[in-house]
């Protein structure tokens, strides 16, 4: 071997090295597979007789109930590419009563070429969608492959939250309240603007946004005690997020952050300044975070209150201990599986995580 061939080899040694994850495998865990067969499960909901409703990023809308899955009819126009596609799936807190549906996706529509994020309802008949209305959608259409958000979380006063990644203009869009992109956003559940939105009283504000300097948040729940809405966001090479969400605060990308280039180089020099909010928590190496849930159940014992978040890069499920809203352990759940997409509760106090072509499994605890 020449000594070029010995260089390089040490090289991208070091380099897979110091990209390792460092949080320790948990073993006192294992799984059922529930829906077996699925590819990319971008998002999934329970309905009230614990059947679930199923997005492929694809661009399929899959109900599974007793064993059969039957595709779901009447989707608007997906627009499918690079990560956008059929995203996140969320139940109206009153579905008993309305049937609404909400569905975040990537679409065609309006002027300019590619895509952008899209937020609608539809209600659900037997296996159609009915009704259907656009809430919102985020402009302007890009073909840009990357960043379109986008996850879901109603809270206590059933006002829903969405997240619309930067859809990779970094320079512009997030820091810039008149842009979309980069923002939490927050509407009545008709898709009308609350009153008391931050920006509402902004010259040329997009008043749907509730908080902005964000990259591309993939998770979002509410806390079970504090009731506070958590997010969490795909940084650059390092810089991984978790957020607590507050009105009209601005989360500094990219201003701050604690990433840098995925070649290497720095795009900045600072991780904080006044005006801009601290994360909870950062990882470096990314995990590249991607799906969300709280353990709020007595079915795990002492791990209630702990927070999970999927790790797409290396495959597992993070289970975070938290003390005094800080991440102060971390450990690997699920390991090995493979791309963990999406988190939830279940109905029946059961953590369930969509596995990319694996499909929906139920975590046990030994």
């Amino acid at each position: 071997m020449d000594i070029k061939s010995i260089i390089i080899g040490l090289i991208l040694s070091s380099t897979l090295a110091c990209a390792q994850d460092k949080n320790p495998k948990n073993s006192e865990n294992t799984h059922e597979i529930i829906v077996s067969d699925l590819n990319i499960p971008w998002g999934f909901t329970f309905l009230p007789d614990n059947s679930m409703l199923i997005t492929e990023k694809s661009g399929e809308l899959i109900h599974f109930k007793n064993g059969t899955k039957t595709s779901i009819s009447g989707l608007p126009e997906i627009y499918v590419r690079g990560q956008g596609g059929l995203l996140d799936i969320i139940l109206h807190p009153d579905y008993k009563e309305n049937n609404w549906v909400y569905l975040s996706y990537a679409s065609s529509e309006g002027e300019d070429s590619g895509g952008n994020t899209t937020i609608a309802r539809a209600q659900l008949k037997d296996h159609s969608l009915t009704n259907l209305q656009v809430l919102y959608k985020a402009s302007p259409n890009t073909t840009k492959g990357q960043h379109f958000g986008s996850r879901f979380a109603f809270d206590d006063d059933g006002y829903l939250y969405f997240s619309v990644g930067d859809r990779g203009n970094r320079d512009e869009n997030p820091q810039d309240i008149t842009r979309d992109g980069g923002k939490i956003y927050r509407l009545n559940a008709d898709g009308s603007i609350p009153e008391d939105n931050p920006f509402v009283n902004e010259s040329g504000a997009k008043t749907a946004i509730y908080s902005y300097g964000h990259r591309n948040p993939q998770g979002m729940t509410i806390h079970p005690d504090s009731r506070q809405l958590w997010t969490h966001e795909h940084g650059p090479k390092g810089g991984d997020e978790i957020n607590i969400i507050k009105p009209g605060k601005n989360y500094g990308w990219p201003i701050i952050s604690f990433g840098v280039n995925y070649i290497g180089t720095k795009f900045t020099d600072i991780t904080e300044k006044e005006g801009m909010q601290q994360p909870i928590h950062y990882w470096d190496p990314s995990i590249a975070p991607s799906g969300m849930a709280f353990i709020n159940s007595d079915n795990y014992g002492d791990w209630d209150g702990n927070l999970l978040v999927g790790s797409l890069k290396f495959q597992y499920l993070d289970m975070c201990t938290l003390k005094d809203n800080k991440v102060i352990k971390e450990e690997r759940l699920l390991d090995g599986l493979g791309r963990v997409r999406s988190v939830e509760q279940g109905p029946d106090g059961f953590i369930y995580v969509g596995i990319e072509n694996l499909g929906i499994v139920k975590l046990i605890r030994k």
